[in-house]
């Protein structure tokens, strides 16, 4: 049997002018001009890829939360103290 979540995991980080989001447990993958644009965005695009889905099916609970992950690249200089 598996296991019922009542998380989704993203990680948000920043390439080329731009911030990608992308989800670990549904194939959601977005990208905003801002922090904010891009969460807004992860949230619409989580909300219609889970629209009419059996969440139980996905492992999920009915109104899972989202966790976002920001990954900052560490410092050349940063590292080496």
């Amino acid at each position: 049997m598996r296991a019922i979540r009542d998380t989704i995991h993203a990680v948000l980080h920043r390439d080329e002018g731009c911030y990608v989001a992308e989800c670990l447990e549904v194939a959601v993958v977005t990208q905003g001009r801002t922090a904010d644009e891009v969460l807004a965005n992860l949230q619409e695009a989580i909300a219609l890829h889970l629209e009419g889905e059996d969440l139980r099916s996905l492992g999920l609970t009915e109104k899972p939360r989202l966790v976002v992950t920001y990954e900052v690249p560490v410092a050349r200089h940063a590292a080496e103290a």
